[in-house]
This record gives structure tokens, C-alpha cells and sequence, in this order.
């Protein structure tokens, strides 16, 4: 076997061969060198990387900041929620956290780490693929900073271009400003950008104040902001955090002693109040009207926006409407037919749930208003933002049913009627396209003639319609439409009983009316928007309308107390719920809505439950049963801690008579004892005629063609016709002719 040649012996038996291969090896490499050389000049040529001259006025995007009424801070509105830090406010600690992890020969290159390239480019050849990259903190600053011009493409040609504007970077700045900018500009996931908001997001906290385990746990995140987000992965997050911990310790930032201590530390997150994901739907209502009166300016100006918004308000309504939603859905209030929000939320999580466009579990809204200044104090839109973000408290149009009612009896009273007028409570049957509606009360039966004072708290059907229709369908509309009603209101009967769909925060603002006597307020939720000097830019004043008058309205009040106190609200409000008030309930008659809508002199809170797609919620759903105690709740729990306001006064031109509840008419000394009550008049309207059927020879007997109040068997109820339920009352109505 031949030994094989030595280089020396090969090198002197071959040297033609020899030359010629030095030759092409010196080609080969000047040829890459120049190539090389080349691409580093011709990259950036034709303006193909940005002059690094504007970072000396650089000012990054930062979000709009919202605020309580009382000043506190609630959330960030932009498309990157950033809030700038001067590096002199960021501790050491987060400083070496984040080099030491990103970029631990930071101070030591002048924009590119030479000793990492070899490695990054061996490694990559090996895959055969861009695997590592070998970015300094000035490169990713490049990058970030002028994404329109350094695209996030994986390529050599990104590199050099990010290599290029980074030296050049490098020679301009300093690396404290370096530092901060990059410090200010890096995602760190979860909407947060820069270090000052994700500090705020994550723990509640300024980023002075952070410990060393929280500042690991921001140094961790720019390698897959995603992926160790602490809200979604914290186990995963801990791994991380503890990983740029243990780097620390090795590179001598750190004791061995404080890394054992941040290591165990435990991952303290703030809370939602504390980090800004508080009222998301109240907080996105707010947006979308901040959008359409600034633009752009509002994603990139950081603007200071003020609202309406009580915290401690809206954390008990978001507590009053979920604990009634689980208690519908436990069963509490008879067998529940639907899958439950926690039985959604549990395949939800292992991954068996599809994203819909309507919610498969129970739905519910909740808004309150101060009526005197239409602020609003909380608003629900829904029980998880995350997973709907649809609004049903400013969105969804849905049926108000007997919660409309009210607008119909308004225009009555400002009609010449009085809560003494007798309307009969019977059946009737209207003509529709091709058949009939024979619409009905909740129970089923009819009462006969009834004053409207009985007629409006006990809901019943039939003298609602026969009042609307008496008074013209248009004087119904135009009176919802004073009352700030902005949807469509078709001309039939049944919308004297609520068919007509509504947005719920304007049928609540609806109910300011009564609380005002007669004054209505729009909802509104901005109180003022700043720049960042301070300078008022939009302050919007309350729109006020005068709906009713004085007496009109308190006429209106004082039969709306009596739903609470001895009407269908009796049970669920008026006996655990003791501050004056008023309200009405509201049922749709396939039972796919439910409402509740009452007020006191300084507060108007209206709830709504149901379903996206509208179906029935369970058998016998009522308003008054569903709905209204979590009314009573978030009422009972703000009251607590307020003064409750005085009953609303009677104002001039009221008069009270002893009225005959049976004829209307001034009760005389034969009008049975049970009969007889006071009743409220504007003057001018109340009655001057005697009852003329109770008399010295019927003095106490029943008078049979007429109700008494009170009464569910004065007269029996009417069989139904073939084939219609009690409940065929308000769906499919809008085929009268």
C-alpha cells in the first residue's frame, strides 16, 4: 500500500498544480471579498435604508391614556401601547436584564458582535436554512424603529441592511440613548411596547419599581413575547424568567445569593384594575367615539382622555349580572335547558370550541347612568371580552317588551289620560296579512276595565295595545323617538307592548326622563380629552331634552313605584331594595328577553339578559324574576356606601282625590271600602263626578261588569283560541296592514 504524500513532496512534484490553485484561490476570495464589499456599499443605495438622522426628533408611537372620574388610570387606546421612560427612570437591574440576555457585548461593538457571526453563520449552513441570526440591541433597534424600510423577512440582505443602519446608528448616539430608545420601542407581547407599559400590564407597577425577578421576567419576553406571555403560560414564563436569571449570575450582575431568591420568587401579576384591562366593552364604546372624532391622532399622540366611569360602580355591576347569570344557569330559578358559560368555558380551554359570531351560553348587559348629567357610571356588554367582543349594551338590538310601556303611558298622560282613566282589559283580535293576532296577557286571562295606574304595574298586555292604538301608532313613535328611541319603530299595534327592537343603553338613558321629572339626559361617556401639554381638546357637553313636564313626569313616577311596591317588581326589588325608586319590568313572549329598568333621583340602572341568537331562556321566563335582582344587588351594594337620595316632591299643579278604582270617578260614601283609593291628577284633569253605580241600594255589593282592583277572578279568564299559546304576543307582529 502507498504511504501517501507529504504537503512538502506533493507541493514540490506538482508545482503548476500548486500555482494554479493558489491563483483561484485568491480569485475566489477577492472576488467574495469585493462581492462582499459591493453588497455592503449597494445595500443601502437609492434611499433603501433610512437616514438614522431623524432618530435625534424620534418619538415613538404612544397610546391614548383613559381615566376614571375620579382619575384613575383604567386602560391605553392605540396600536401600540407604549409609555416613554427616560433611562435615568429605568433601574440598573431591568438595564442588565435586558442586555445581558439580548446583548451581552452591547457596550464592548459598535453596532455588530463579530464573535457571534462566525457561529450564527456555521450553524446556519448546517441547516441549511436562516436558524440563528446574530442581531445586536442596535440591530433589532434598526429594525424596529423602520420596519417600512428593514423588512422582517429572514435574509442576508435584511441583515446587512440592518448591519448598515445600526454602525451608523453606532456612530451618532450614544449607547445610553441607544439603550433607551430600544428600551422604549421592544414589543414584550400582550399589547404592551417598551418596558414602562408592560411593567404597568404584567405587575400593576411603574418600572422603577421593579424587583429582580420581574425585571427577568420583561428581559424574557422578547424572544417570543407570545409564548412566555405570564398571563397565558406562567409556568412556562417561570422556565424563562429563571433561564435570564441564571445568566445574570454567570455574567456577574448578580449574587449567587440574589439569584436563589428572585429564582423562587413568585410570579405576582397585577390585577386587572391595577394593570388596565378593566371594562373592556366600556373602555372599546369609548374608542370607537374616540375614532371618529380624532383619527389617527388618537393612535399616535398619547392623548389624555377623561370619562365617566366609577370603578367601584362598575366592578359591582359586573359582579351583580354575573352571580344572576350563574344562578339562572344553576338552576336556581327552575330547570336551566342550556349548556352554562362554565360548560363552554371548560371545552373552550381543551380546545373543542369553534369561534362564533353569536355566543352559545346565556348573554347579559347591564348600564347605569347618573340621570342628571347622563354620565355613565358602568357599563356591561357582555360576560367575557376575550372571547366576545361584541358590545350588547351599545350593539345588540333586541325586543324591550313591557319595559317600552312607560313611553306609551307618557303619551297618554301628556294626552289628557290620567293613571285613573278605565281601559278595558280584554281580548281582541287584529287583522294581519293572511291571518289574525289575538294577543295576550303574561298569565293568560283578562281582568276586565282597570284604571291605567293597575294596567301599567301589573303589565298587562291588552290595555297597553288598546291605549296605543286609541292614541295613533305615529304619537307612540314620535313619543319613543323624544325619549332618544334612534331605531326603526314600524306603525303597528304590538310595539305598544315593546316589538320593536331597541339598543339598550338608549332604552335605559329612556328611563332619565322619570328620574329628572321630565328632563331627559343622553349617555355619554367622555368628560374631556387633553394632549400631552394639558390643553383641553374636546370637553362635550350633556344633551338635555324636555320630554314631559314637571307633573306629566311625576304622574309617570308615581305609578312606576308602584311596579316596585305592589306591582311585578314587588318580590324581586321592592322587598329587599328600600331607596325610592321606580321601574318596570320587561318579558318578550317567547321569553327570549328579559329586562329589568329602574331608577332613583340620582341613579338609572337597567339590565338585560338573553340569548346572541334570540331563543327562550328557560320555561316561564320573567323579567321581574331573572333579571331585576341583579338590579337589586348592584343597587343595594352602591347605596351602601352613599347617601340614598329623597323621594322625588310632588311639584305644583298635582291634586289628589279618593277615586272609585272601578269607573274612575270621584268615590262617594257607598263605594266599597276596597274600591276606594287616592289618587294623583294634574289639575284641571281630575275628576268632578260622583261614581254613579255604587249607591244606598247596592252599597257593597259587587258591581260584576267591572274589575276591581286587585282582583285575577273578577272576571274569568277567556279560553284561548285553537292553537295559540299565552305567550303569542309580540313576535311575528308587524304583518298589520
Amino acid at each position: 500500500m502507498k504511504k501517501p504524500l507529504g504537503l512538502r513532496r506533493f507541493i514540490a512534484r506538482n508545482p503548476t498544480l500548486v500555482r494554479s490553485i493558489l491563483l483561484a484561490v485568491t480569485f475566489l476570495a477577492a472576488f467574495d471579498a469585493g462581492a462582499a464589499y459591493a453588497s455592503w456599499a449597494l445595500v443601502c443605495r437609492g434611499g433603501r435604508c433610512p437616514p438614522v438622522q431623524i432618530l435625534d426628533s424620534y418619538t415613538p408611537r404612544q397610546t391614548s391614556k383613559v381615566y376614571a372620574a375620579d382619575g384613575r388610570f383604567i386602560a391605553e387606546i392605540g396600536l401600540e401601547r407604549r409609555t416613554l421612560v427616560k433611562i435615568s427612570e429605568i433601574p440598573k437591574v431591568v438595564r442588565d436584564a435586558f442586555v445581558i440576555t439580548e446583548d451581552k457585548r452591547f457596550y464592548e461593538h459598535s453596532g455588530i458582535d463579530w464573535i457571534r457571526v462566525p457561529g450564527a453563520a456555521l450553524r446556519n449552513l448546517r441547516a441549511g436554512a436562516w436558524e440563528q441570526g446574530f442581531s445586536t440591541i442596535t440591530m433589532q433597534l434598526a429594525r424596529n424603529v423602520f420596519p417600512e424600510r428593514i423588512s422582517r423577512e429572514k435574509s442576508p440582505i435584511r441583515k446587512l441592511k440592518e448591519a448598515k443602519v445600526a454602525r451608523a446608528i453606532e456612530s451618532r448616539y450614544s449607547k445610553d440613548k441607544i439603550l433607551e430608545l430600544y428600551l422604549n420601542q421592544i414589543n414584550l407581547g400582550n399589547g404592551a411596547y417598551g418596558v414602562e407599559t408592560a411593567s404597568q400590564r404584567y405587575f400593576g407597577k411603574s418600572v422603577h419599581d421593579l424587583n429582580l425577578a420581574e425585571a427577568a421576567m420583561l428581559a424574557a419576553l422578547p424572544k417570543a413575547p407570545s409564548r412566555y406571555n405570564p398571563r397565558r403560560y406562567p409556568e412556562r414564563a417561570i422556565q424563562r424568567r429563571n433561564t435570564v436569571i441564571e445568566l445574570m449570575r454567570r455574567n456577574g450582575a448578580i449574587s449567587d445569593a440574589d439569584a436563589s431568591l428572585a429564582k423562587a420568587y413568585p410570579l405576582q401579576l397585577g390585577g386587572k384594575s391595577e394593570s388596565g384591562e378593566v371594562a373592556p366593552y366600556f373602555v372599546e364604546w369609548v374608542r370607537q367615539q374616540l375614532d371618529e372624532k380624532f383619527g389617527a391622532r388618537l393612535y399616535e399622540q398619547g392623548l389624555k382622555v377623561y370619562t365617566t366611569i366609577d370603578l367601584d360602580l362598575q366592578s359591582a355591576a359586573e359582579r351583580a349580572l354575573e352571580n344572576q347569570l350563574r344562578a339562572i344557569e344553576s338552576g336556581k330559578y327552575g330547570k336551566f335547558p342550556h349548556r352554562t358559560f362554565e360548560q363552554f368555558a371548560a371545552r373552550a380551554a381543551n380546545g373543542d370550541e369553534t369561534a362564533t359570531p353569536n355566543s352559545p351560553y346565556l348573554q347579559g348587559a347591564f348600564i347605569a347612568i347618573d340621570p342628571r348629567d347622563g354620565a355613565v357610571r358602568a357599563l356591561v356588554g357582555g360576560r367575557e371580552f376575550d372571547d366576545s367582543k361584541f358590545n350588547r349594551a351599545t350593539q345588540a338590538l333586541r325586543q324591550p317588551g313591557s319595559t317600552f310601556k312607560p313611553i306609551v303611558y307618557s303619551a297618554a298622560i301628556e294626552n289628557g289620560r290620567t293613571p285613573a282613566t278605565i281601559i278595558d282589559d280584554a281580548p281582541i283580535t287584529l287583522p294581519q296579512v293572511g291571518e289574525t293576532w289575538t294577543p295576550q296577557n303574561y298569565d293568560g286571562k283578562f281582568e276586565g276595565p282597570m284604571p291605567l295606574r293597575r294596567a301599567l304595574y301589573m303589565s298587562r298586555n291588552l290595555p297597553a295595545i288598546r291605549m296605543g292604538m286609541e292614541l295613533g301608532e305615529q304619537t307612540v313613535i314620535d313619543m319613543a323617538k323624544r325619549f332618544g328611541i334612534s331605531s326603526t319603530i314600524p306603525p303597528y299595534p304590538s310595539i305598544n307592548i315593546g316589538s320593536a327592537d331597541v339598543y339598550p343603553i338608549e332604552m335605559v338613558a329612556a328611563y332619565t326622563t322619570f328620574a329628572n321629572l321630565g328632563v331627559r339626559t343622553a349617555a355619554n361617556a367622555i368628560r374631556r380629552v387633553e394632549n400631552q401639554r394639558g390643553e383641553v381638546l374636546w370637553e362635550p357637553q350633556p344633551a338635555r331634552t324636555q320630554v314631559l313636564n314637571a307633573p306629566e313626569a311625576w304622574l309617570m313616577v308615581s305609578m312606576m313605584k308602584d311596579v316596585v311596591q305592589r306591582g311585578t317588581a314587588a318580590g324581586s326589588v321592592g322587598s329587599r331594595f328600600y331607596v325610592p325608586s321606580g321601574g318596570k319590568t320587561g318579558t318578550t313572549n317567547d321569553g327570549a328577553d328579559v329586562w329589568y329598568i329602574g331608577y332613583t333621583a340620582d341613579l338609572v340602572a337597567g339590565v338585560w339578559m338573553g340569548f346572541d341568537r334570540p331563543q327562550k331562556i328557560k320555561a316561564n321566563a320573567q323579567g321581574g324574576q331573572l333579571a331585576a335582582p341583579a338590579y337589586t344587588s348592584f343597587m343595594t351594594e352602591v347605596y351602601r356606601r352613599k347617601p340614598a337620595p329623597p323621594d322625588w316632591p310632588r311639584p305644583e299643579g298635582i291634586v289628589a282625590r279618593d277615586i272609585d278604582s272601578t269607573t274612575g270617578q270621584l268615590a262617594n260614601p257607598y263605594c266599597p271600602v276596597d274600591v276606594v283609593y287616592t289618587e294623583y291628577f294634574i289639575t284641571g284633569t281630575e275628576p268632578i263626578q260622583e261614581c254613579t253605580v255604587h249607591s244606598p241600594f247596592n252599597m257593597g255589593q259587587p258591581f260584576d261588569t267591572l274589575a276591581r282592583p286587585g282582583s285575577t277572578s273578577a272576571r274569568p279568564g277567556t279560553p284561548l283560541p285553537p292553537g295559540k299559546s299565552p305567550r303569542d304576543t309580540i313576535r311575528n307582529p308587524f304583518k298589520i296592514p
